[in-house]
């Protein structure tokens, strides 16, 4: 982990020493700084490989942060600590494009394995192939584009990472389970309904540009997304 670096944004020092202590004695290099105002700095110019970002910060939440640091072209996977375990919380923060979420007090051995996990499905989707298209819907992978007969569909990343794992499994029903491990992928203590919610944002968005409904409920199993057309 030598070359991988890790910036860690936290306001209080004594976990901000610990962890960059820790990951460093792992293997990793590291940068660490107090407020979301020097971790976007930060961020623009190390580049890092993986953000590790509490959510309450003394000038900005940790969800502004992110949101800033995507809307400037900055897709370094984030990691949000936070002392609080509320759901909502969970949900605001992949909506604006986290990628996990651990509450504090947390494992130093389970911060440096949701890491190495993160930087694993990150390298993946980094080789794959960059168009996806399965019937009526087409997604660029490279630049988040999804388009529905040639319609470009503004989706937020959750929506996104959602509709791409449907039309990856097309014709075959996804268990609201197996929809939780892999679009949300962590705990969500069994709270299924998260899983309705966003399946109704994105019929809301699909459904009036597409020949019939593709993402179809079988009731007590979970969803499909249906298509008639050749996978490209």
């Amino acid at each position: 982990m030598e070359n991988v670096k890790v910036l860690i944004v936290d306001d209080e020092p004594n976990i901000r020493d610990l962890l960059s202590t820790s990951l460093r004695f792992a293997g990793f290099s590291v940068h660490a700084v107090a407020n979301g105002a020097d971790a976007v700095h930060a961020a623009e110019k190390g580049e890092p490989d993986i953000i590790l970002l509490d959510v309450m910060l003394p000038d900005m939440n940790g969800f502004s942060v992110t949101k800033k640091l995507r809307s400037m072209g900055i897709n370094a996977p984030v990691l949000f600590l936070t002392a609080r375990d509320e759901t909502e919380d969970k949900i605001t923060g992949l909506t604006v494009g986290g990628d996990d979420y651990m509450t504090k007090p947390f494992s130093l051995d389970e911060i440096v394995a949701r890491i190495n996990a993160i930087l694993r499905r990150t390298k993946a989707a980094e080789v794959e192939e960059s168009v996806l298209e399965v019937g009526e819907i087409k997604i660029n992978q490279d630049a988040h584009d999804v388009f529905v007969n040639g319609t470009l569909v503004d989706l937020s990343p959750t929506e996104y990472k959602l509709l791409r794992f449907l039309i990856s499994n097309p014709n075959r029903v996804l268990t609201k389970a197996q929809i939780l491990d892999h679009v949300w992928e962590y705990d969500f203590n069994g709270e299924m309904g998260i899983v309705e919610s966003y399946v109704s944002y994105l019929r809301k968005k699909l459904d009036p540009l597409t020949s019939e409904p593709l993402i179809q409920t079988k009731r007590g199993v979970g969803y499909m997304y249906k298509s008639t057309k050749p996978t490209k």
